[in-house]
């Protein structure tokens, strides 16, 4: 099983070097901005490396509302970010579900949804795995409860789109981490990637606040089923730099059998 952490992006591969990583996930610009992605000078090292890369669009990417001053931008942005993730042999890009405005329909968010791989399709479609992330808060959110992703999925579904299931956003989100992943899976019949967070906000609080596996609301043992269930790669984002990330990522190796990155 191959896991890591996110990381600063000038030097990925340095950092997960750091953490005996043999994934990193990381941003191409600044995830509260609207520029697009630069080519990366080190992009060939990158695409050459043994270590597995992943890209998080910018949080500011909301496809789903309602106001087009954003929506539209959003899918420009989230494009351009698929294709310059392509371009360093990025796995997958991670994007938050997004929510539609206080008092709107949800229903028309999905078809936003919808729109997006639509829009993208026109141009040959997204270069790589778009991997959408359940979201911890928010009653208008698109991917915070699982009978709002089956109605995503249902607008979704016929694209080639993936999932990414973070803990942390589901626990302060108000899904019950025991016996999720089959519950997931029923849905979206996949799950791609894996955010390994501990919660520090309480169950169902809605609060988006990250902390290390041994701290937090979360049992620790639940993080670790629901990554053994889930069979996919797994990503901390959690508090505490190299050492703090490291230390996460020893003990889910401890738990789940699995080896030092070479």
């Amino acid at each position: 099983m191959r896991i890591g952490a996110h990381v600063d992006s000038a030097d990925p591969l340095a950092e997960a070097a750091a953490r005996g990583a043999d994934t990193v996930q990381f941003f191409l610009s600044d995830p509260q901005g609207w520029k697009a992605p630069k080519p990366r000078e080190d992009a060939d090292r990158l695409r050459a490396a043994d270590v597995d890369l992943y890209v998080h669009a910018p949080y500011v990417i909301n496809v789903a509302t309602l106001n087009n001053r954003i929506r539209i931008p959003s899918r420009k942005l989230l494009v351009g970010h698929a294709d310059a993730a392509a371009a360093i042999g990025a796995q997958g890009l991670i994007v938050h579900g997004g929510h539609v405005n206080s008092g709107a329909d949800l229903t028309v968010g999905f078809d936003n949804w919808r729109k997006t791989f639509a829009y993208a399709a026109e141009t040959g479609g997204f270069k790589l795995p778009v991997l959408i992330e359940n979201t911890a808060g928010g009653d208008n959110a698109c991917a915070r409860r699982l009978d709002a992703l089956a109605r995503l999925w249902d607008a979704v579904g016929e694209y080639e789109v993936g999932f990414c299931l973070d803990t942390c956003h589901a626990h302060a989100g108000g899904e019950d981490l025991l016996g999720l992943v089959d519950r997931v899976k029923a849905i979206t019949g996949r799950i791609d990637l894996v955010h390994a967070n501990n919660s520090k906000g309480a169950f169902n609080s809605g609060q988006d606040r990250h902390d290390n596996l041994g701290g937090g609301t979360i049992d620790p043992e639940l993080v670790v089923a629901v990554i053994r269930a889930a069979g996919a790669p797994v990503v901390v984002e959690t508090p505490g730099g190299a050492a703090g990330q490291g230390a996460d990522i020893d003990f889910l190796r401890e738990q789940l059998g699995g080896s030092p990155a070479a």
